[in-house]
C-alpha cells in the first residue's frame, strides 16, 4: 500500500518556500521588496506552465483527424481556452500587487539583478509561439533570444515550427461543412453579383453594403478581399475559407450546434484581450519604475514593452472579422435544409 500524502510534501514546500534567496541578502544590503518582487515572478512562472498545459491539452485535441464537434472534447477546448483566459486576468491583477512597491524601494535592489530580466521568460515566448506567434511577427525579432540559454531558444524555434493553436483552428475552421453541400442554397434569392461568391454571401454582402455609411467604403473593398477569394488574403493569418466560417459562427451563434463554436472564437478573443492587458500593465509599471531608463535586460524598457504590445496580437484575424458584422433583423434567413442541420439533431 503507498503511504499516506502528506500537504507539505506533496507540494513540495520545502523547495518552493526556500527559493527566495535575495541577492541584497547575498550581499549584506538586505532589501525589504526583494522577497515580493522575486515571489510575484516566480508565480508568473507558475501560471506560465499552466497555461503551456492547458494550451498543449487544446492542441492535442484539434491535432485529431477528425474532431467530432458533437462530442464532449470540443466541450474540454473550450473549457480549457476559457481556464487561460481565467488565469490571464490573474497575471495582470498580480500587478496591483507588484505596484505597492515604489520606485525607490526597486532602486534598492535593482542593480543587482543585471542582467537578469522578465525579457528572459522563455516560458512567455514559447507560449506565444504555440498559441501562433510567429517569428516574423515579432518585434525585435533580431534579438529576442539573444540572452536566453541555448536550449530555451531550442525550445522556443520547436514551437514556432510546430502547429500553432492558431494554424490549428484555421484547420478547424475550413471543416465546416454548411457551405459544401450547393443544393442547400439554391433557394436563397441572393443577388446576381458578384457571381464568383457562394449564394450565401452574395445576399449576406448586399445587406453588408446598405449598412456602410458613407466613410466606410474601404470595409466593402476588405470584405471582398476576404470573401471573394480563395487562399489567404494579404496580411491575413487565417485562410479565406476560415475566415467566413467563423464569421458564420459570429452571426449564427443563437443556434444550437454554433453555441460551443462560438464560445471557442470568444475565448481566442479573450486570450488575446488579456495579453495585451498584461502587456501594456507591465508596461505602464515600468514606465513608473524607472522612466525611459532602459531594463535591466537592455532592452529598451517602456519603448520596447509598448511595440510589443501594440505589434503582438495572435487572433487579430477573428477580432477583425467584427468589422462585417450587420444586425440580427438584417441577417438572411437560412434554407430550412441548413436550419435543421445547425439544430441538435440531424434527420
Amino acid at each position: 500500500m503507498p503511504s499516506n500524502v502528506h500537504y507539505h510534501e506533496y507540494l513540495q514546500l520545502d523547495k518552493i518556500l526556500n527559493a527566495q534567496l535575495p541577492e541584497s541578502d547575498k550581499r549584506g544590503t538586505p532589501a525589504h521588496d526583494e522577497m515580493l518582487f522575486i515571489i510575484i515572478h516566480q508565480a508568473y512562472e507558475l501560471w506560465f506552465k499552466q497555461l503551456h498545459a492547458e494550451a498543449d491539452s487544446v492542441c492535442a485535441i484539434l491535432q485529431q483527424p477528425a474532431l467530432n464537434d458533437n462530442s464532449p472534447e470540443l466541450q474540454t477546448v473550450v473549457h480549457r481556452l476559457e481556464r487561460m483566459g481565467t488565469i490571464l486576468r490573474v497575471l495582470v491583477h498580480q500587478i496591483d500587487i507588484m505596484e505597492t512597491m515604489t520606485p525607490m524601494d526597486f532602486l534598492d535592489f535593482r542593480d543587482m539583478l543585471r542582467p537578469a530580466s522578465g525579457f528572459q521568460s522563455w516560458q512567455f515566448k514559447e507560449l506565444e509561439a504555440k498559441l501562433g506567434l510567429k517569428f516574423e511577427q515579432r518585434h525585435g525579432k533580431e534579438y529576442y533570444t539573444s540572452q536566453l540559454k541555448q536550449e530555451h531558444v531550442d525550445l522556443i524555434k520547436k514551437a514556432e515550427t510546430s502547429q500553432s493553436l492558431l494554424e490549428l483552428l484555421n484547420s478547424w475552421l475550413e471543416r465546416m461543412p454548411f457551405f459544401d453541400a450547393s443544393e442547400s442554397w439554391n433557394d436563397m434569392k441572393s443577388p446576381a453579383e458578384p457571381a464568383k461568391l457562394h449564394p450565401f454571401w452574395r445576399e449576406y454582402r448586399d445587406q453588408y453594403k446598405q449598412s456602410l455609411a458613407d466613410a466606410e467604403s474601404g470595409n466593402l473593398q476588405a470584405f471582398d478581399a476576404i470573401f471573394a477569394s480563395e487562399g489567404k488574403y494579404e496580411d491575413a493569418t487565417l485562410t479565406a475559407k476560415a475566415s467566413r466560417a467563423a464569421l458564420f459562427i459570429m452571426l449564427y451563434r443563437g443556434y444550437p450546434i454554433l453555441q460551443l463554436p462560438f464560445r471557442l472564437l470568444n475565448a481566442l478573443l479573450d486570450i488575446d484581450e488579456q495579453l495585451s492587458s498584461w502587456r501594456y500593465r507591465h508596461m505602464n509599471m515600468v514606465h513608473r519604475m524607472i522612466g525611459t531608463r532602459i531594463g535591466t535586460g537592455g532592452s529598451t524598457g517602456k519603448d520596447y514593452l509598448k511595440a510589443a504590445a501594440d505589434k503582438h496580437y495572435i487572433f487579430k484575424d477573428i477580432a477583425r472579422l467584427n468589422s462585417f458584422l450587420i444586425e440580427r433583423r438584417k441577417l438572411p434567413a437560412l434554407p430550412s435544409s441548413v436550419e435543421q442541420k445547425l439544430g441538435f439533431v440531424h434527420h
